[in-house]
């Protein structure tokens, strides 16, 4: 009895092995699909836990309870990575208004841009100049800017079909128009939302002031789309309107907190590592469900469907969810950091940060070698409709990785609602599909294995 079922044994594990990569795929898939977790968890994350801004109680909140989880699945290990991140408080609500000539008022919806400062007391109220560049601002010059509120009103183009290229052409008028508008004289800054859509939702997301000096520099918010088609149509008719605006944002000191790791430690190769991963942080007007809530959920999954599949890797592979991507890049930076420090091998790192729509592909950022090999594996991934490869571009945070050998690749979905909820209050857990998120795991559980049976050339 006892030799038959060492034979049983023995032909399950053979059988096992002899598995095509088309049907160890399809057992991912239908893992995922029957019996996934990544919902489950980003309903809790979404919704119990809530926005998780960087050095928020919530964040750290976020932190404890993915230890938590990973530690429940059985991993080979699970630890903490301290890393010191930037503490941004928006404060109370903000509050802003048109003024018209004439004296009427018409309140309108905006957010403080992440790492403005507040205004006065009182609020700020001025007339507007309104431009459509940072270069437009050269143009004007000091004698137009000066004294008054600069609305930077560019709009993300409509006509391209890969949104993350129209929010790329739009975003610099909220990364850098505060900083720019303070060199001649602008006392603040209203940007148009990233939003290909006309609704009233303000789209928050950082910018930054370079070397501005404290007492220079000016407050910044975003107005929602319908607002600012609004603004714009009255300066049409009256250049004398005034904008009123106030906000109570603060910067407070650094304060710690942590990247949560957890691996499968490889049987073969186990100094060569493989990274999936996405932000814990969001933030704070949403919960953070698309940005990056399903990615971290997501990345969790990979890890659990590996296991539930009977993958016993080759290589280590780890998951990482990195705090701060919103408003410093912090995590990201600190795991490369130490990665390089402890001479880590790293030979590809895949992240979802893109919300969790259904996946439509991947991008690469590696050699031409490397692509061909990807082209390869194309085919596995037509039966599920996940196989636009293109080559650049890959997350935000794997990015601090990139030294030359390492493959770097980001998980895309259809993008064409993503910028509907990005970095707004919609940004919310009833607007993710629950089959959607469970196919993006298992697209992205499918490339880690590949990557971990044929490693890169």
């Amino acid at each position: 009895m006892k030799r038959l079922i060492l034979l049983f044994t023995f032909f399950i594990g053979i059988n096992a092995f002899s598995q095509t990569d088309e049907e160890v795929i399809k057992s991912i898939y239908d893992t995922s699909l029957s019996n996934g977790k990544s919902y489950e968890w980003l309903d809790h994350l979404s919704r119990q836990i809530g926005a998780r801004l960087s050095g928020s109680l919530n964040a750290e909140r976020a932190v404890q309870w993915t230890k938590e989880e990973l530690e429940n699945l059985g991993l080979d290990k699970v630890w903490l990575q301290p890393v010191m991140v930037p503490k941004w408080v928006r404060g109370t609500k903000e509050y802003a208004y048109i003024e018209t000539s004439s004296g009427e008022t018409i309140e309108v919806n905006i957010c403080a841009l992440g790492s403005s400062v507040a205004t006065p007391a009182l609020g700020v109220k001025a007339k507007v100049i309104e431009v459509h560049s940072l270069d437009e601002l050269n143009t004007l010059g000091r004698e137009n800017i000066e004294g008054k509120i600069v609305f930077f009103n560019r709009p993300m183009k409509a006509t391209l079909m890969n949104t993350f290229n129209s929010y790329s052409g739009a975003v610099d008028q909220r990364g850098s128009g505060a900083k720019e508008a303070s060199k001649f004289g602008a006392v603040g800054v209203i940007v148009r939302s990233m939003n290909l859509r006309l609704d009233d939702y303000p789209h928050t997301g950082n910018m930054n002031y370079g070397n501005t000096p404290l007492n220079q520099r000016i407050p910044a918010a975003a107005i929602s789309t319908n607002h600012a088609e609004l603004l714009s149509s009255m300066l049409k008719l009256d250049s004398t309107v005034e904008f009123y605006f106030k906000q109570n944002c603060k910067q407070y000191n650094d304060v710690l907190s942590h990247n949560v790791i957890g691996e499968i430690t490889g049987s073969e190769f186990p100094d060569e590592y493989i990274v999936v991963g996405g932000h814990l942080d969001s933030w704070d007007l949403g919960d953070g469900s698309h940005d990056d809530g399903a990615g971290c959920t997501q990345s969790m999954d990979v890890l659990r469907l590996l296991k539930l599949s009977g993958i016993k890797p080759k290589r280590s592979i780890r998951v990482v969810l990195f705090m701060n991507e919103e408003n410093g890049l912090r995590g990201g930076r600190k795991y490369a950091e130490i990665a390089k420090q402890k001479g880590e091998k790293h030979i590809f790192a895949l992240e979802s940060d893109s919300g969790g729509f259904t996946p439509r592909g991947f991008s690469f950022d590696c050699s031409n070698e490397e692509f061909n090999q990807v082209l390869n594996w194309k085919p596995l991934f037509e039966p599920y409709l996940v196989h636009s490869f293109v080559q650049g571009g890959s997350g935000a945070d794997i990015g601090p990785l990139k030294d030359g050998n390492v493959v770097l690749a980001g998980l895309r979905p259809d993008t064409q609602r993503y910028f509907d909820h990005h970095h707004a209050a919609n940004d919310t857990f009833e607007y993710v599909n629950k089959r959607e998120l469970e196919l993006g795991a298992a697209a992205m559980t499918a490339l880690v294995y590949l990557y971990d049976k044929y490693g890169v050339k």
